[in-house]
Order: structure tokens, then C-alpha cells, then sequence
């Protein structure tokens, strides 16, 4: 399926623990630089912990010129000095990827685990992702002291708490590496996370996507008005329905199902193949 994707063989499962990318993304500095700033305290009034989520996917061009007509609508998130932010994931999932195949099956309750590294911030927490079926994202964190790589006995209770299913199942399945840019509607509240250099590895498997950007529209309710939903409909970008994880998953777990995701997967082949949004639709 991923046959355009690069893939290297020598990461090994200890170095897939601390591994990042290390890439330069200049033009993206370039661009973000004329944005005005927004602290990590300012920004705990849009955390929108409950909300809708609105998903593009595209190249990384045609987000950063998306965004060079945006610095008015939205300020962009700076730790420390730093707007682009380093994150590092730690999906679980059970031995049968439970979760994965819900969210192949189309599931409209579904839940992601993960443990994330928020490397500028030097933050670590457990968070529990539900998606309702009212089409509402709910997100449970708990801050930890380190990245998790297993459930221990402190972990478990707060998993007890917002996770319904066997909590004694889960393992680690997935490492998720990526840049990110954080912004903030100047005018309503909403919240963009817009995520580059996205790289997976598990075990000694290694898949890197360069070129391909995603966006996300976090809203305490869908709205046309958002500035950024207006300017991918300009730009031709249509909303897409997609997961980080599953990508992932399939990408490095060859034999889990995956044909229900085929379409996306076609989306990301033809974006890291240069393709524009015109020809693709």
C-alpha cells in the first residue's frame, strides 16, 4: 500500500524510545515568524478539551501558503522562544488491535491511548481520545513524569476512569513522531493544530512522510466561519476524515485490514507524489 513512503530497517526498538526527527522546516519558521505570539497560560482558555474536530490533509506547500494569508485571524503558540514544537507519541492498542479495527469498522464511539511527549514544553502525559457518536472529540489527560511505555498501577486507575474497555490489554504498539504548529482564532474560540514531518517506527520498522501536512480544526462547534476552513476551501482542500495512528499502524503492521482506509491512503500517495489538490480532485 505505502509504496511511495521512504523506509529504513535500523531503528531499533530502545532507539525508537528517544528517536526524533531532526529536520529543518525554514520555510514554515519563515512564515509563522509573522505571526504574533500566544503563551502556554493564555492558551488554557481554548483548550476545548470537548469538542468537534474538522481534519485536512495536503502537502506541506500548500498549508504554509494557506498560512501566509492568515497572520491577521490567528497567533501562534510560543514556548519558550519556539514556534515549532516537537512531539513525541507512544500509541497502545491491544494484541489484536481492538482499537485500530473499531476505527476500521467505522465505529462511531471509538477511543485512542497514548502517551505524548511534549519535548519544548518538557511535559509528559497518559491521554485518552473518545470520539461519541455525536461526532464530539473528548480528551482525558493525566500528567506524567516521563513518557509511559507500559500501564503501571498509578496509570491504571486513571485509565479505569475514562478508558471502558480492559485496561490489563493494553500494550504498545505504535511510536509517532512530529513537528507542530499550534495557533488560536484572534476572533472566536477555535484552535488549529497543524502537524509536519510526521515519521513512525515500531520495532526496527521506520516509515517518514515527508512533504505532507496535517491540519486540524478544534471548535466547540462546527462553524463555517472559522477562518482557516474558509481559506482550505479557497485553496480547493477538502475535509477528510483520518487518523494519525491507523495510518501508522498499517503502514508498519502490513497484515492488519486496511481497505476501508484505502481512499486516504490513495490521498497521501498522490500528495507525497507532488500531486496538486486540482488533479487529485
Amino acid at each position: 500500500m505505502f509504496t511511495t513512503l521512504s523506509q529504513a530497517n535500523k531503528l531499533t526498538a530502545a532507539q525508537a524510545g528517544q528517536w526524533m526527527l531532526d529536520t529543518a522546516v525554514s520555510p514554515a519558521q519563515s512564515v509563522i515568524n509573522t505571526y504574533a505570539p500566544i503563551s502556554l497560560s493564555e492558551m488554557a482558555d481554548v483548550a476545548l478539551l470537548n469538542r468537534i474536530d474538522t481534519k485536512y490533509v495536503m502537502t506541506t506547500n500548500t498549508l504554509l501558503t494557506a498560512l501566509s494569508q492568515l497572520q491577521n485571524d490567528y497567533r501562534v503558540l510560543e514556548v519558550d522562544g519556539i514556534r515549532l514544537n516537537h512531539y513525541q507519541t507512544l500509541y497502545f492498542d491491544t494484541a489484536d488491535f481492538d482499537l485500530y479495527y473499531r476505527h476500521h469498522a467505522g465505529a462511531a464511539d471509538r477511543y485512542k491511548v497514548r502517551s505524548r511527549a511534549y519535548v519544548e514544553s518538557d511535559l509528559s502525559f497518559l491521554e485518552v481520545k473518545h470520539k461519541t457518536n455525536k461526532k464530539r472529540t473528548i480528551k482525558s489527560r493525566l500528567q506524567t513524569e516521563r513518557m509511559q511505555t507500559m500501564v503501571s498501577q498509578e496509570t491504571a486507575v486513571f485509565l479505569q476512569h475514562h478508558y471502558p474497555y480492559e485496561v490489563a490489554e493494553l500494550l504498545p504498539v505504535l511510536w509517532n513522531n512530529f513537528t507542530r504548529i499550534t495557533l488560536v482564532s484572534s476572533h472566536r474560540p477555535e484552535r488549529l493544530t497543524l502537524d509536519m514531518d510526521l515519521a513512525f517506527a515500531q520495532g526496527q520498522r521506520q516509515v517518514a512522510l515527508p512533504g505532507l501536512a496535517i491540519a486540524e480544526v478544534k471548535q466547540e462547534g462546527y462553524s463555517t466561519r472559522s477562518d482557516f476552513i474558509q481559506q482550505m476551501r479557497a485553496s480547493g482542500v477538502r475535509q477528510t476524515s483520518f487518523s494519525k495512528y491507523c495510518l501508522g499502524a498499517s503502514a508498519l503492521y502490513p497484515h492488519l485490514k486496511q481497505n476501508n482506509f484505502k481512499q486516504n491512503y490513495l490521498l497521501v500517495q498522490k500528495l507525497m507524489q507532488g500531486a496538486s489538490h486540482d488533479r487529485i480532485h
